[in-house]
């Protein structure tokens, strides 16, 4: 097969390469007039124009290039002649790679609802906005990466199994080689998991963070990325049973450090895509404004997408502490007219409608509220300090929130003294003789270290625009569904 240039390639650059023969694939957007050809080839989000005569070309051939069908095109480089494109391709040849009938493709040119493209992920990519979404998608990650590789960190691999739960919820996807229908038990009926591949119950894994902190307290500055898993029963548009995680842990870092880096790692992201993908981003933000239209003004988005992008890059993130978040809640207009759903209390976590105002309505920027109820947070976070140097009721924990979604980024200081941290365990629970190598990384070397959870959907999500976080991961994962 003749050597092909990329439409991204031609578009891009094609000053270079006009008067030339060049050679195109992809798949046909559109065919009107039995002569314009719309191809595209997922390397960008626009299509190139190839211009064919009908009238000298195997008219059965033609025909095959419907809707879809894919396609190799042997043609000059041309400037256009009509508007709407700076160039085009005048078809020498057309061949066809790949027939589609049009009749039956699923994916048909005109407006389709969400949940079916779900249930046709094997085709979604092909559309523009899903096109646009997982290129965005793909810089996110690559952004990801080049922060912490140009920043001195080291790219650590968690294990996916684990015999621990770093969130102490127990919400956990078992791991076992046992026979289900037959499997070993004990002596008082419980299943006998010495038995089992690793001898003992594992896990997969909701979080790399512990073992991030065995990295962290060895190489100074690491970082995780890889998938996580929740057995939580939810179907709201914010939660998967499987999705990615970034999580940085630092030592001697404090959770004022912990803040700092989460605002210039958020705002370095969202930079990367405003200047990568500024076609993607530009398409999108059209399609919101499209779907929102008819909504009445309060069911709008404050912003457009590329404007909330910029609002979060362009603005100082607003810092305060929970308690400070709790007593502007409750002086707040919604709050004394009875608009929230949820109560607002000291002691109860902030729900997305809390975190939406204190972001869209009272600061107007994003805000990291700190310092948490310890009654509410995880046993590794590290308990604050009150009078005379005793640990208190709250932990060095902090939130980045964002308009429109809320939280995006949770972390803490971690507990770095032995004695508070094995107190903290019993108070809550957690056994200590499944962590014990966790409770050792205090007693030989320990130091104050840092770091912050990052939902990569939930970047995503955010970065795109899109209402589902099902609609931003190729095959989601969800309570009854594992298709694909």
């Amino acid at each position: 097969m003749s050597k092909r240039t990329e439409i991204k390639a031609i578009l891009t650059d094609y000053k270079g390469l006009l008067g030339q023969e060049v050679t195109v694939m992809g798949w046909v957007r559109a065919f009107r007039s039995n002569r314009f050809i719309a191809l595209n080839d997922g390397s960008c989000m626009n299509n190139l124009q190839v211009v064919v005569d009908y009238e000298q070309m195997d008219e059965a051939l033609l025909k095959k290039a419907s809707f879809h069908a894919c396609i190799k095109v042997v043609g000059l480089l041309a400037e256009s002649q009509g508007a709407g494109q700076a160039v085009e391709v005048i078809a020498r040849k057309v061949e066809i790679l790949g027939e589609a009938n049009p009749e039956a493709y699923p994916m048909q040119p005109k407006a389709q609802s969400m949940e079916f493209m779900r249930e046709h992920a094997h085709f979604r990519m092909r559309t523009n906005t899903f096109s646009a979404v997982f290129r965005i998608r793909h810089g996110v990650a690559y952004a990801i990466h080049k922060y912490f590789n140009d920043n001195g960190y080291y790219y650590m691999h968690t294990p996916i199994i684990t015999g621990s739960d770093a969130e102490g919820a127990g919400e956990m996807f078992h791991v076992t080689a046992l026979d289900l229908n037959k499997p070993p038990r004990t002596e008082n009926g419980q299943v006998d998991y010495s038995q089992d591949f690793f001898g003992k119950a594992t896990n997969l894994t909701v979080s790399g963070q512990l073992q991030a902190e065995i990295g962290a307290l060895a190489l100074g500055k690491v970082y995780t990325f890889g998938p996580t898993f929740r057995a939580e029963n939810s179907n709201t548009s914010r939660h998967l049973a499987e999705f990615w995680m970034i999580e940085p842990e630092v030592a001697f870092y404090d959770i004022f450090d912990d803040m700092a880096l989460a605002e210039d790692f958020c705002k370095y992201l969202i930079n990367y895509i405003l200047d990568t993908y500024p076609d993607d981003l530009a398409f999108l933000d059209e399609r919101i404004k499209g779907l929102e239209k008819n909504l009445p003004q309060d069911q709008r988005r404050p912003m457009g997408l590329v404007d909330t992008l910029r609002f979060v890059v362009d603005n100082d993130f607003e810092r305060i502490t929970y308690t400070e978040a709790v007593n502007i809640l409750r002086n707040s207009k919604p709050y004394k007219k009875g608009k929230f759903e949820y109560p607002v209390e000291w002691g109860k976590d902030l729900q997305a409608e809390h975190e939406r105002y204190l972001v869209e309505k009272h600061f107007q920027k994003p805000v990291i509220v700190r310092n948490y109820p310890a009654g509410i947070k995880a046993f590794y976070m590290r308990l604050n300090e009150t009078e005379e140097g005793v640990p208190g009721a709250t932990v060095a924990a902090m939130d980045v929130l964002f308009p429109g979604i809320g939280e995006v980024i949770g972390g803490s200081q971690r507990e770095e003294r032995h004695d508070v941290l094995v107190q903290r365990m019993s108070d809550m629970n957690v056994p200590s003789e499944e962590l014990w190598w966790y409770l050792e990384l205090r007693k030989f070397g320990g130091a104050p270290h840092a770091g912050f959870g990052l939902g990569f959907e939930r970047m995503v999500q955010f970065i795109t625009g899109m209402g589902n976080i099902r609609d931003v991961i190729a095959f989601p994962r969800t309570p009854g569904n594992a298709e694909f």
